[in-house]
């Protein structure tokens, strides 16, 4: 079984393996095997070992923890309105996090330029910046960091993000969509090890991440997992943002819904449901019967531990339980025989961890070169 160094500092630093005895045993692999990977992350300065465990009547077992003031890594999810930024330390532990407000629509170097000084002002116990991870809600080309027909984000179509930020940042940068974020916070949150997971962000619009064995499956041309454009029927001939018609996020987005009562933003959708509202119910209610219906193709095919449900539609009992009932009536048996439904757990923050799980993946790479 593949495990990342990733894996390794997490299961350190949360306390869960204090040795390489606790490594080997937690993650199926010879110790032989293990001692490598962590020799590995002691060389590169990741983890450090001493010799000051509890004895037992023999020689003091020797103790794993996370290298202090190794550095840190900065996690970006960018919305609309607003980016979340969080620290972590090399062993992926929060330092901090914030909102600060952003206006996508200002361009990508007004934008990019007040991130850089957001993250300049960062001061952690004189700790060195090692990298920085930033989730994009739009398409990204991931190898070159670049953005690929972002409708919603004018300006931007292929800005080179990365570059642009490693360039005056000075340190490795990783950029990717979004929802890929999402699902790789959500994972990481789980703690479940090497699951197969469909991550949905169902808010304004309709993103989607899917997680293999742990780790982000992008596809080709890093566009896997995009069910916001499945053109089904009950489209018809909707306009969608990316050019065609009769799209999944025409009929089953927050926006999209929204619309369809009369309100104007998914906030106001949020408030007719609160208070009950029998048009905005129904409505929801079938925007998730529509969504089930796409995401019960990708659960035959694909056959994930977890479908889980994140963004404002996600808060919305009957939205949650239509996804489920269409995904149960339609899928095989077999494919939902132990299949979890859900709302995801890490939260608003899920973006901002993947996108610093990404840098701290980065990081203990280049730490191994």
């Amino acid at each position: 079984m593949a495990v990342s160094d990733a894996e390794i500092l997490r299961l350190v630093s949360s306390g869960a393996a204090s040795s390489r005895t606790d490594l080997a045993r937690i993650l199926g692999l010879a110790r032989s095997t293990v001692s490598l990977r962590v020799q590995d992350l002691l060389n590169a300065g990741l983890l450090t070992e001493t010799g000051d465990g509890p004895s037992r009547g023999g020689r003091r077992p020797r103790v794993l923890r996370p290298a202090g003031g190794g550095g840190y890594v900065v996690g970006i999810d960018i919305g609309a309105q607003h980016a979340r930024v969080a620290a972590y330390d090399l062993s992926g532990e929060q330092l901090i996090i914030a909102d600060h407000s952003l206006d996508i629509a200002a361009g990508p170097e007004t934008c990019l330029g007040e991130l850089v000084d957001i993250v300049g002002t960062l001061t952690l116990d004189g700790q060195r910046l090692q990298g920085v991870g930033v989730g994009l809600p739009g398409p990204v080309h991931y190898e070159d960091g670049r953005v690929e027909g972002a409708s919603r984000m004018p300006g931007w179509n292929g800005f080179p993000v990365r570059d642009w930020l490693a360039s005056r940042l000075g340190v490795q940068v990783v950029v990717d969509n979004d929802a890929n974020m999402v699902a790789l916070g959500e994972f990481h949150t789980r703690n479940r090890g090497p699951e197969h997971l469909v991550v949905v962000k169902a808010g304004t619009g309709v993103g989607c991440g899917v997680i293999v064995a742990g780790a982000i499956h992008r596809g080709a041309n890093g566009v896997a997992g995009d069910v916001s454009h499945v053109r089904v029927s009950a489209g018809a001939d909707r306009p969608c943002s990316c050019g065609n018609t009769g799209c999944l996020e025409t009929i089953a987005s927050g926006a999209a819904v929204a619309k369809s009562v009369g309100v104007t933003h998914t906030a106001d959708l949020l408030d007719l449901v609160a208070n009950l509202d029998p048009r905005a119910t129904a409505a929801v209610r079938q925007a998730g019967g529509r969504l089930g219906e796409v995401l019960s193709t990708v659960v035959n095919f694909f056959n994930p531990h977890a479908v889980l449900l994140t963004g404002s539609l996600a808060t919305i009992e009957p939205f949650v339980a239509a996804v489920r009932g269409a995904l149960y009536e339609r899928c095989l048996p077999m494919a939902t025989q132990n299949l979890e439904v859900a709302v995801a757990s890490a939260g608003a923050a899920a973006g901002a961890l993947g996108a610093g799980q990404l840098a701290l993946q980065a990081v203990h790479s280049k730490g191994k070169d």
